[in-house]
């Protein structure tokens, strides 16, 4: 059995009003979306703005209702669990937003940032908090000397390791990356995608990869989800989908990517694992 399995996932927005507040009009986000993830596999789900990517992704976690289809995860209905059972299933889902700078709140420390799971879902102390969050941005490649730092104290690249390291406090199963790396410059993204792919060999991940850039998801996911208007148009595995893929529409993504990436390049930053440099 698959660790995620999505079924028949449907979602629509309304649009317009009349003069009394009915809705009037509807937009479709989403419509019939299934699919399923592996337990330590990375599925890429790709489309132009506006196919419904990360609306797919939010109703995995639930963060937006959906109109009608199932959500399976870990054997779990994911719709149909109470708000207390929701929470636990949670420690198990997490998801890494696209803007490091509107996830975390400016007012808050690394350390509260990312100890702050840890308060919520668990009854460990102080000092077990701070010693998790050290452990987790040597993990992240920061290290533990972020910890009492604000968010505008640290580049675009800092702050997205301290949301993925926060992603990582409760050991969860699977991620659901939102366009992880969109917000970043261009010299840092190849780093923070070694490292989700490093966190995903070491830690066995199951990531749900939201993304519109096809250069960049090829060189991480093992499967690739194509969206478009909300429908998904084509899937497969990574290597057929960028070396014979079915449909025009994927084809003409393909066409699109200014600078391809291919799979044979690896991408190696030595100072991901290392606290003694300050990675971008």
């Amino acid at each position: 059995m698959s660790l995620l399995e999505v079924a028949n996932l449907s979602k629509s927005f309304s649009t317009r009003r009349d003069f009394l507040g009915r809705r009037t009009g509807w937009t479709h986000a989403v419509h019939d979306v299934s699919f399923t993830l592996d337990a330590g596999e990375c599925l890429a789900v790709v489309g132009e703005s506006g196919a419904g990517k990360s609306t797919v992704g939010r109703m995995v976690l639930r963060l937006i209702e959906p109109d009608s289809g199932t959500v399976t995860f870990d054997g779990e209905n994911v719709l149909s669990a109470k708000p207390h059972r929701l929470r636990e299933m949670r420690r198990a889902m997490q998801m890494i937003f696209q803007d490091p700078h509107s996830s975390l709140d400016p007012r808050m420390t690394v350390a509260d940032a990312v100890t702050e799971p840890l308060i919520v879902h668990t009854d460990l102390d102080r000092t077990a908090r701070q010693r998790r969050a050290g452990e987790l941005l040597d993990k992240v490649g920061i290290g533990p000397r972020y910890l009492g730092r604000y968010p505008a104290e640290l580049s675009g690249g800092q702050l997205q390791r301290v949301a993925i390291a926060r992603a990582l406090t409760l050991d969860p199963k699977m991620i659901v990356c939102d366009e992880p790396v969109a917000a970043l410059d261009v010299s840092v993204r190849a780093q923070v995608l070694n490292l989700l792919r490093d966190l995903q060999e070491e830690l066995g991940l199951a990531y749900l990869f939201v993304c519109h850039d096809l250069a960049l998801i090829e060189v991480i996911a093992d499967r690739v989800l194509v969206m478009k208007s909300g429908e998904v148009v084509e899937t497969g595995f990574t290597t057929q989908i960028y070396s014979d893929p079915e449909e025009d529409y994927t084809r003409a993504l393909l066409a699109a990517i200014p600078d391809p990436i291919p799979r044979s390049r690896v991408f190696r930053a030595s100072s991901l694992s290392s606290p003694t440099r300050s990675p971008g």
